[in-house]
């Protein structure tokens, strides 16, 4: 996993986001081991204790199952996995709308932009 640590949030929560997108991506799949705090936070460069903090947030989301002799892995319920999908994407359709209003745009002008980018037209 690569991480990248860029903006003002806490770096826990950093982590804890960009390790819930490759979980909700696919890069590990349901039921597969999850790698252990010590591996992560070395591929990350942080503190144990930060890692772990952000392990325990995708806990509490149900992304990753822990047994205290098999480690953690990866939720296997679908129903979790498209709620947290759904979370996200409606959180970067937020953002997009706020960012396209910012530059003086309407929601459907938006939208019509995102459309025609999708299907390769100008703007």
């Amino acid at each position: 996993m690569d991480f990248k640590l860029k903006d003002a949030r806490p770096i826990w929560q950093q982590l804890a986001d960009q390790m819930t997108e490759s979980i909700v991506t696919g890069e590990y799949q349901p039921g597969e081991r999850f790698p252990s705090v010590r591996d992560l936070a070395l591929q990350a460069g942080v503190n144990p204790n930060t890692m772990q903090r952000a392990l325990s947030k995708l806990e509490e989301t149900g992304l990753l199952i822990t047994s205290r002799t098999a480690g953690r892995n990866v939720t296997e319920d679908e129903e979790i996995l498209r709620a947290v999908r759904r979370q996200l994407a409606e959180k970067r359709v937020a953002e997009y709308l706020e960012d396209m209003e910012k530059l003086g745009f309407s929601r459907g002008k938006a939208a019509e932009y995102a459309g025609n980018f999708r299907k390769g037209q100008e703007l």
